[in-house]
């Protein structure tokens, strides 16, 4: 399971530079999960492409639809106190810290493409290029 942001979901559902990655990160782990406002955040990044002329409107409507099929919801909503305090040490939005501080709550990976929550969150945040590649160590067998 992962926590995954608003535009990796969006890159994951409108075809797009970021497209692959991010269907190599579904491919790696597919539980991706969000807080409740990552919705409206997809409907806003979805206005700019229909604004823009790349995307039409059932198209966007589908994006969503698909979207909110594969994002799970968290069993619970992270930490406010959480999410203020990283809001206030990192300086960013308490919209981008939901996502972190949910991340952090559960002990998953934030997969982003978001430059300042992989600046601020090192330790948390991956981008969806690094978790495509990711390999997890196996442990050592033991003897029998």
């Amino acid at each position: 399971m992962i926590v995954a942001d608003t535009n990796a979901v969006v890159y994951l559902f409108v075809r797009g530079e970021h497209t692959q990655a991010a269907e190599a990160a579904a491919q790696k782990d597919p539980v991706w999960i969000a807080p409740a406002l990552w919705k409206s955040e997809m409907k806003s990044a979805l206005t700019v492409y229909l604004r823009k002329g790349s995307l039409s409107l059932p198209d966007a409507i589908q994006a969503l639809s698909r979207a909110a099929a594969f994002v799970g919801a968290p069993d619970q909503d992270p930490s406010p106190i959480r999410v203020f305090e990283m809001a206030l040490a990192s300086g960013c939005s308490a919209y981008d810290c939901e996502f972190a501080a949910l991340a952090h709550d559960l002990g998953v990976p934030l997969l982003t493409s978001d430059a300042k929550l992989l600046e601020k969150f090192p330790k948390l945040a991956v981008s969806l290029e690094k978790f495509a590649q990711y390999v997890p160590r196996r442990p050592a067998t033991e003897p029998t």
